[in-house]
């Protein structure tokens, strides 16, 4: 299976640290050699840069390391193809606009005989089950949400729950999504968060002799959350997921919990306001 990292913020803050340590287990620690990408959300826009090559020794991933790109969330992936070849097409995080905004998507599982059908509006480009969840997502999405303003997670993460439960009967379905305003993540059977505010410790790479000083890097009033499909450190609390849960997070913290039966609940209900025209941003 693959590995998946995302971070969010309420400060511009780099992953040069984490991402040292999660580039590892593509090819060095681990056995995710088939691809690695990262996605920098800045806005309504965000910066992509994906490789089919090893993560661990890629020189893209080497220029990663080494230069600090400055965001508020940051999805990045590590591959171990199940479906699809090793080839660029196929390499996470697949990025799609919808409400004039970028949406990143990284997935790490595998579904089986899952083929939906979809009308036009997002359509694959590779040959993943990961790209035609995403595109299927944001196909329902859009579908659902038809104002003009772009609805909030408030309104979406009810509606992408509901979704996310009908894709993982078909198979493992972790994943992480955003559009850049909120950070939407769903565990199924492995994944990981962190918590990171004041007092920041002195945190320890799992995956290679190196440790930071995270006071020194951040201040007072800086928050974050950490996901990864196994803790990245090995001094700090990881939370592990409970199966079929999504979370939300903004502004560097949770804001929203769902489990299977509740979200269901809760999208027909947002499904309501939908119809009513009361979709508004959060």
């Amino acid at each position: 299976m693959c590995q998946l990292f995302a971070l969010n913020s309420n400060s511009p803050t780099e992953v040069t640290f984490a991402f040292t340590g999660f580039s590892a287990r593509g090819g060095a620690t681990g056995e995710h050699a088939d691809g690695f990408g990262l996605a920098f959300h800045d806005g309504a826009a965000c910066r992509l840069f994906v490789d089919d090559g090893r993560a661990s020794d890629a020189a893209l991933a080497g220029f990663l390391r080494q230069h600090a790109i400055r965001a508020r969330t940051v999805l990045a992936h590590i591959r171990k193809a199940t479906q699809g070849p090793v080839q660029l097409s196929n390499c996470h995080p697949f990025v799609r606009e919808w409400m004039g905004r970028h949406w990143s998507f990284c997935h790490n599982g595998d579904l089986k005989a899952f083929h939906p059908r979809l009308n036009g509006s997002h359509l694959p480009i590779g040959d993943t089950d990961s790209e035609r969840a995403f595109c299927f997502i944001l196909q329902e999405l859009r579908r659902r949400f038809r104002g003009r303003v772009g609805p909030g997670w408030k309104l979406l993460a009810p509606v992408i729950a509901d979704l996310a439960e009908g894709i993982a009967r078909h198979g493992t379905f972790n994943f992480v999504l955003s559009d850049g305003q909120a950070l939407y993540v769903h565990g199924a059977n492995r994944l990981h968060a962190l918590q990171r505010q004041h007092p920041f410790p002195m945190a320890h790479l799992v995956d290679h002799d190196l440790a930071l000083d995270l006071s020194a890097a951040n201040g007072p009033k800086d928050r974050m959350v950490l996901l990864a499909t196994e803790p990245l450190t090995r001094n700090e609390r990881w939370e592990p997921f409970g199966a079929g849960e999504l979370r939300v997070y903004a502004e560097g913290e949770e804001v929203w919990r769902g489990a299977p039966a509740r979200a269901s609940a809760a999208a027909e209900a947002t499904r309501g306001h939908v119809q009513l025209g009361l979709a508004a941003a959060a």
